[in-house]
């Protein structure tokens, strides 16, 4: 009888393994592949971009690498649009995004996120002429230009206005010196590292809004609970060493590792 029971604990054991494998769990997957697949767009300077050699920089570039390094993997990072991004998380077809995403309740209800990494402010812009809109209330029956999906999409609709969709923030600043957009809504870092390279853009800073912690998100899922704890530590010891603050200065010129 003992010995049957003995057989039977080792049975549901290798039931209970067996099906805790099926499941799968994210963070071993990458560590057998050797590779975890980063999801980005490369457009969007300082926080991923190519630079004057085209390779592929940025906070979040480098941040990932980090990430990478510390599961003791490759980054494997793959360029696509900011609407296929959290798309391509949500099938699996990326293991995380690293591209500035902002962390909002509602997001958190879809992905499992990191703790935020950097906090950035957001601004809102208009031509170098607009004096209509100086505030966020100005933006009802106004037209902004706004990547798809994104938070200052969402904002600005909320605000009233329309918005139309573009990929990039060069698109954005064109329609606005174009005058087919009044304004936009975008990170302010962003913002002031396009000024400082074309000092001359026919664009300006009219509000600067509430801060917004930034974090990595996985698709939300128990399987991808370890990951997120481990990038949690890895996060952790680059803030304690000041590696997060060195990178953050690097590329924002300030330190933005903090909350306000």
């Amino acid at each position: 009888m003992k010995k049957i029971l003995s057989v039977l604990i080792a049975l549901s054991l290798l039931l209970t393994l067996a099906s805790a494998f099926a499941e799968g769990d994210l963070l071993s997957e990458i560590r057998q592949r050797g590779t975890i697949i980063i999801a980005t767009e490369g457009n969007w300077s300082p926080w991923t971009y190519h630079d004057e050699n085209d390779q592929l920089v940025g906070l979040d570039i480098e941040i990932g690498t980090l990430i990478a390094e510390g599961l003791g993997v490759a980054p494997e990072f793959q360029e696509t649009d900011w609407d296929s991004i959290l798309a391509g998380v949500d099938s699996g077809r990326f293991d995380i995004a690293c591209n500035g995403v902002g962390y909002t309740e509602t997001r958190a209800e879809k992905y499992n996120f990191s703790t935020p990494y950097v906090y950035t402010h957001k601004v809102l812009v208009v031509g170098a002429d607009n004096e209509d809109i100086k505030t966020m209330e100005d933006l009802k029956g106004r037209t902004t230009a706004n990547s798809p999906s994104s938070t200052y999409a969402q904002i600005a609709e909320e605000h009233g206005a329309t918005v139309t969709y573009v990929s990039t923030l060069g698109e954005t600043i064109e329609l606005l010196r174009q005058g087919r957009v009044d304004a936009t809504v975008n990170a302010q870092v962003s913002i002031e590292d396009y000024l400082a390279q074309h000092p001359d853009a026919p664009i300006k800073i009219v509000q600067v809004l509430e801060g917004d912690p930034v974090a990595y998100p996985v698709r939300k899922s128990a399987e991808t609970e370890s990951l997120i704890a481990a990038i949690n530590d890895i996060l952790e010891a680059a803030r304690q060493d000041g590696t997060l603050s060195a990178i953050s200065l690097k590329y924002f010129g300030l330190d933005l590792t903090q909350a306000d």
